[in-house]
């Protein structure tokens, strides 16, 4: 073998140690990376929510924004909804608290998220995933022509997942850390 092939062999076998042999432990780099990854989503979710909620948004690219939004979710999870008018939260599937958004009764909506921070460190869970906590406020507005007007101001935690994938390309395994949000609970409403 001349000693451009054993360059090459070396490096194929670093690179798949790299692939295959990555400690299930994040390094303060990566954790750096994958915490501006969530907050990032988050980010996303709060223009897409902005986008969805304003009647002004087309019928056909509400629809569009909300599949987008779907994809940042891990399945089976839900979003709050809270009200000055009563106590209760009542937890929505994604798509049907997105349908319920678009078809709120009010001739303008405006919704702005702010504020938005880790609340909780990310910690290992015993599937290998992490878990850590975002919370963003949100505050909404909603006004009617006929004077019909609802302001209040949401505290909300999104609980954010961390977890392992794999990809093909070019036939090479590739694994890669992923992020999924969660559940969004409602903590606090305020005027």
């Amino acid at each position: 073998m001349n000693k451009y092939n054993i360059i090459i062999a070396s490096l194929f076998f670093l690179a798949l140690g790299n692939v295959y042999g990555q400690s299930a432990d994040i390094s303060p780099e990566r954790k750096q990376a994958i915490d501006s990854l969530a907050l990032e989503k988050v980010r996303d979710l709060s223009k897409y929510i902005s986008i969805i909620g304003n009647k002004e948004t087309p019928f056909s690219e509400a629809n569009r924004v909300m599949d987008r939004a779907e994809e940042l979710f891990a399945t089976d999870s839900e979003i709050g909804v809270s009200s000055l008018s009563t106590n209760d939260i009542n937890y929505y599937k994604i798509r049907k608290y997105f349908e319920r958004l678009m078809a709120l009764n009010y001739d303008r909506v405006k919704i702005k998220w702010y504020d938005i921070h880790y609340i909780s460190d990310l910690e290992r869970q015993p599937d290998g995933r992490y878990v850590g906590v975002v919370t963003v406020y949100q505050r909404f507005e909603g006004t009617s022509d006929d004077g019909m007007e609802y302001k209040d101001t949401t505290k909300k935690d999104i609980t954010i997942y961390v977890e392992r994938k794999q990809t093909q390309i070019s036939g090479r395994t590739i694994e890669f850390w992923d992020v999924m949000l969660g559940d969004i609970r409602v903590t606090e409403t305020t005027a």
